[in-house]
């Protein structure tokens, strides 16, 4: 008897253990009912929309990444672009003084005017490779042959930057123009 017992007591807790079992299948079962129902309360409408959006989401993201790597492709020539830049804008250290000078007094021939006081003040750009040149001086005419000196300032082929200019009344009569100017050569 006490084996029928025993087995018996084995026999109700595996019944029991079956059905806490099965209540705990059951009480996931509707949590998971429960949440799908909350999910469907989503329109088909809204749906498209979501997903209308998130196609245009992605394809936005795919012309950044188009873009990107049109940029990536373009930057050798980026590069080679550059160094002709440097080695066509900024002057040969050798030369760099008589090119700006005979440079400026051609533009100012041109224009029929005269150059006076021409003076120069090198400053060395750390870690850029190149030096930059302060150019002052003082040009003396009639007003259209100014514009037309600064005119040939900028089309230049030696690249200046003009920093300021100062008109005053030339002895002759004309007009007197103190130009400040930057150029840079190569170091």
């Amino acid at each position: 008897m006490n084996a029928q017992a025993n087995s018996n007591a084995s026999w109700q807790l595996w019944k029991r253990s079956v059905l806490i079992a099965i209540a705990a299948l059951c009480t996931v079962d509707i949590a998971l009912g429960v949440f799908l129902w909350q999910g469907s309360r989503v329109g088909p409408g809204e749906l498209r929309v979501q997903a209308e959006g998130l196609r245009s989401q992605a394809k936005l993201l795919g012309a950044d990444v188009e873009r990107g790597e049109k940029i990536r492709a373009s930057l050798p020539q980026v590069g080679k672009d550059c160094d002709a830049f440097y080695h066509s804008a900024f002057l040969n250290p050798a030369t760099a003084y008589s090119d700006v000078e005979s440079d400026l007094e051609a533009i100012a021939h041109k224009s029929n005017l005269k150059t006076t006081d021409i003076t120069f003040k090198q400053k060395a750009l750390q870690d850029h490779g190149v030096t930059e040149l302060a150019i002052s001086g003082t040009i003396e005419g009639e007003y259209p042959a100014l514009v037309q000196f600064i005119n040939g300032l900028e089309k230049s082929k030696n690249l200046y930057l003009l920093d300021g200019l100062s008109l005053a009344s030339a002895s002759t009569g004309g007009i007197r123009l103190r130009l400040e100017l930057r150029t840079y050569f190569r170091s």
